[in-house]
C-alpha cells in the first residue's frame, strides 16, 4: 500500500488553521537559507505556500554565502526579536560553523527540531514526527521490530534513531561507513526501513524482504524531478511505503505549522 501524505497534510492543515483561528496574533516564521539547491528551493515555496493557507506569516531571508558564522549567528539572534519559531535551512556552507549556528537558536523557537533529545521537552523533528503519524494512522507498530535506519544525518536519520529506540525498536543504523555485509544483512532482514540518505534508487526491491515498511525520507534530485531512496518498484514487496513525491514531505510540512502554532502557546 502506497501512503498518501497529501491526505494526511490536510487533516493537519485543517486543524492547525482551526487553531490559529482563535489565537490573538497570527503566528510568524522566518526562515534562514543560503545557497538553496532545486530541492531546497523546492521545499521553501512548499512551507510559503502552506503557511499562507492556514494563516502563519513566513519570512525567507537568503544569507550571503560570504557571511562568517558570527554573523549568520547574530542574524538568528535579531530574528527572535521579531518572530515566533525559527528555521536554518541545512545545509549550510562548509566555512560556516553548523553546530553553532543551530545551538543559537532558543529551543521555544526551534520548530524544525534540532534540539530534539527523545523527550517532550524539544520540539520533535517534523519527518520524524510525520513517520510517527504515519504509523499511528496505519497501525505500524515500532515496538520489538527491526528497523534499518540509512543515514545519520540532523534531519532524518539521528533524530530517527532516538525516536525508535524510544518506541522500543530494535535499531540497526548503515551510513557510508557501513560494510556492504553488513548493510545487505541490516536491509534484508528489516521490518521496517527510514531512509534519509539522499541518494537516488538506493534501496532496490530485491535488497528487501516481503511486506517491509518502508519510510522514504530520502528526497534529492534526479534530472530534474524529486526522487527517493527507495525504487518506485519496491511498492510491489512492501505492505506499506511512502512515495516520493507526496509521501512524507507534505506531512513534514504540515507538521512543522503545526509546531510554529504550539510554540506560542
Amino acid at each position: 500500500m502506497i501512503i498518501d501524505g497529501r491526505t494526511i497534510a490536510k487533516d493537519i492543515y485543517a486543524q492547525t488553521a482551526n487553531e490559529v483561528s482563535h489565537l490573538l496574533h497570527a503566528p510568524h516564521m522566518t526562515v534562514f537559507t543560503c545557497a538553496p539547491d532545486f530541492a531546497t528551493q523546492k521545499y521553501l515555496a512548499l512551507k510559503k505556500k502552506q503557511a499562507c493557507k492556514v494563516g502563519v506569516g513566513v519570512n525567507i531571508i537568503e544569507l550571503p554565502d560570504s557571511l562568517t558564522t558570527q554573523e549568520v549567528v547574530q542574524s538568528v539572534q535579531r530574528a527572535c526579536l521579531q518572530t515566533d519559531a525559527i528555521i536554518v535551512q541545512l545545509p549550510l556552507p562548509e566555512h560556516i560553523d553548523t553546530d553553532i549556528v543551530l545551538d543559537a537558536i532558543p529551543k521555544k523557537y526551534d520548530v524544525d527540531g534540532m534540539h530534539y533529545d527523545g523527550t517532550a521537552n524539544t520540539f520533535m523533528s517534523p519527518v520524524v514526527a510525520a513517520i510517527a503519524e504515519m504509523a499511528q494512522r496505519h497501525d505500524v507498530l515500532f515496538a520489538g521490530q527491526k528497523v534499518t535506519i540509512i543515514g545519520r544525518g540532523r534531519l532524518v536519520g539521528a533524530p530517527s534513531v532516538l525516536w525508535a529506540q524510544g518506541q522500543g525498536a530494535h535499531v540497526t543504523v548503515l551510513d557510508i561507513d557501513s560494510t556492504e555485509e553488513e548493510s545487505s544483512h541490516a536491509v534484508s532482514t528489516a521490518d521496517i526501513l527510514i531512509l534519509g540518505a539522499g541518494v537516488p534508487e538506493l534501496i532496490t526491491p530485491d535488497m528487501v524482504k516481503d511486506g517491509v515498511v518502508i519510510f522514504d525520507a530520502g528526497a534529492s534530485e534526479d534530472g530534474g524531478e524529486l526522487t527517493g531512496d527507495a525504487h518506485v518498484d519496491c511498492a510491489k514487496k512492501a505492505s506499506l511505503i511512502t512515495p516520493v513525491p507526496g509521501g512524507i514531505g507534505p506531512v513534514t510540512i504540515a507538521i512543522l505549522l503545526r509546531n510554529v502554532v504550539a510554540s506560542i502557546a
